[in-house]
């Protein structure tokens, strides 16, 4: 099994999330930002409601011990004018038989009440903390000649002072020494909500300049992974060239093209040593078959035909020894990259094949190696006409690159052996013979020369499921 088939598939990805790591960052920024903000706004919020409400709670408490006090101590008929004169804007004063405050509907904020007003006012008094009876308010009645004229619902009743104000009441009602009692509404003001429009939008913009600066400082960051890629596809595609990486950066990028240099440079003695190890024996195997073949010659014909047959092999040995060697050397790699016309290219490596059709453009330009390219062709061109009979050969562009199919009318190969006739030295039963085999090198060579354009060589069925069809896919920059 090959990795590629026992290798796990991709995940998809979800198509909102970003794809790259400026992305993500920003994604995650920006989450963390909001949730923290609106987490720190909720506990302002709720701390600011509560001291606003102690301060209202508190600032009540004082009018209306104060009251208590100048009232209780007020002759009866002089009581009207003064609960007129301290009631005001957010508290209200009047005086009446019954208290008119309902302690059951009081909740938490009439407990803190009326613990404040127990803390002001001397032990023993009757104080009833509440929401406010409005069915008890009288418009006229017993209490009128004391502060409770016809109006009293009206100053009594809470009534925002501004439309959408969000207020609540709570009534106070204390005995005053005569049995009287003195109620006072106290409006408690809540506070503006925060989460108005205009609040949010500075929450907005704050998070879009605080993303704007972090996409800056990533953008940056991220660069030097940017051209991390960069070389690594050039490495991939051109060992023997590939200029090292600049060691700058974070540390960990440092340690990163650090690593990566040193990779490139083992890798590239690698090639160098296979080179020099494949010429070297190249070299001393070229002399004993030379000695062979000169034996070979001055020995007599018998008539049997073993010394034409043992011509015969050294003449195979040395042509293996010659593809071999051009093989390691990769010689077109060595030639520089520059603009090509490949359809001409194309027609070039077709002329003078009877047996070979070329579909191409006027002219399509590619970068590329004319040299190794023209090998890769012809090397096509001729297996197509040996094998298949016949060549058709059609160039188009796809994707932004240029797709080169070569067809013919041959056997085909099966599924089972297409990866492996790319092999060095693999050949199919059927193309063993001195008349149609090779030596088993021309689809790795040219394999490596189309990788080293940064290009793809597959093998498929031809038109209508016959023949062979070769694809050969090279980027046009």
């Amino acid at each position: 099994m090959t990795a590629t088939a026992s290798a796990k598939p991709p995940r998809r990805r979800l198509p909102l999330l970003p794809d790259s790591i400026t992305g993500w960052f920003l994604l995650v920024l920006a989450a963390v930002l909001i949730c923290s903000h609106l987490a720190v706004l909720a506990v302002y919020a709720r701390d600011r409601h509560q001291a606003l409400e102690a301060a209202g709670l508190r600032q009540a408490a004082a009018r209306m011990a104060a009251a208590v006090e100048t009232v209780g101590a007020a002759p009866a008929e002089a009581r009207a004018p003064i609960v007129r004169a301290m009631g005001g804007p957010g508290f209200h004063l009047g005086l009446t038989d019954t208290p008119l405050a309902e302690p059951r509907r009081g909740g938490a904020l009439a407990r803190v009440l009326a613990q404040l007003l127990a803390e002001r006012l001397p032990g023993g008094t009757d104080i009833v903390v509440g929401r406010l009876n409005r069915d008890a308010l009288p418009e006229r009645g017993p209490g009128h000649d004391r502060g409770m004229g016809p109006g009293a619902r009206h100053h009594m009743m809470m009534t925002p002072s501004r439309p959408g104000q969000d207020l609540t009441h709570l009534a106070a009602s204390v005995r005053l020494p005569d049995g009287a009692w003195l109620t006072g509404l106290a409006l408690l003001e809540r506070p503006e909500r925060l989460w108005r429009p205009a609040f949010l939008g500075w929450v907005t913009g704050l998070v879009l300049v605080v993303a704007a600066v972090a996409w800056w400082g990533v953008r940056r960051a991220v660069r030097p992974l940017r051209v991390l890629e960069a070389h690594a596809a050039r490495l991939g595609v051109d060992v023997a060239h590939a200029e090292p990486l600049p060691e700058s950066g974070p540390r960990e990028v440092r340690g990163a093209a650090t690593a990566f240099n040193e990779m490139q440079r083992r890798l590239t003695r690698y090639v160098e040593d296979r080179t020099r190890m494949l010429a070297a024996i190249s070299h001393d195997l070229r002399t004993p078959i030379t000695r062979l073949r000169l034996r070979a010659e001055l020995m007599d014909d018998d008539g049997s035909g073993d010394r034409a047959k043992m011509l015969r092999d050294l003449e195979d040995m040395e042509r293996m020894i010659a593809a071999t060697l051009s093989f390691a050397r990769q010689d077109a790699a060595a030639e520089p990259v520059e603009p090509l016309d490949l359809a001409g290219l194309l027609r070039d490596a077709a002329e003078g094949r009877a047996a070979t059709a070329v579909e191409a453009p006027g002219t399509l330009e590619i970068l590329g190696r004319s040299t190794g390219l023209r090998r890769v062709f012809a090397n096509l061109m001729d297996n197509a006409e040996a094998y298949g009979h016949a060549c058709r050969v059609t160039l188009r562009t796809a994707d932004g690159a240029a797709v080169v199919t070569v067809d013919d009318d041959g056997p085909g190969i099966p599924t089972a052996e297409r990866e492996k006739v790319f092999a060095p030295f693999y050949r199919l039963e059927g193309s063993r013979s001195r008349e149609t085999g090779g030596t088993g090198l021309g689809l790795s060579v040219a394999r490596t020369i189309v990788h080293a354009h940064g290009g793809t060589i597959t093998l498929g069925d031809g038109q209508g499921g016959t023949g062979l069809r070769v694809t050969v896919t090279l980027p046009r920059g």
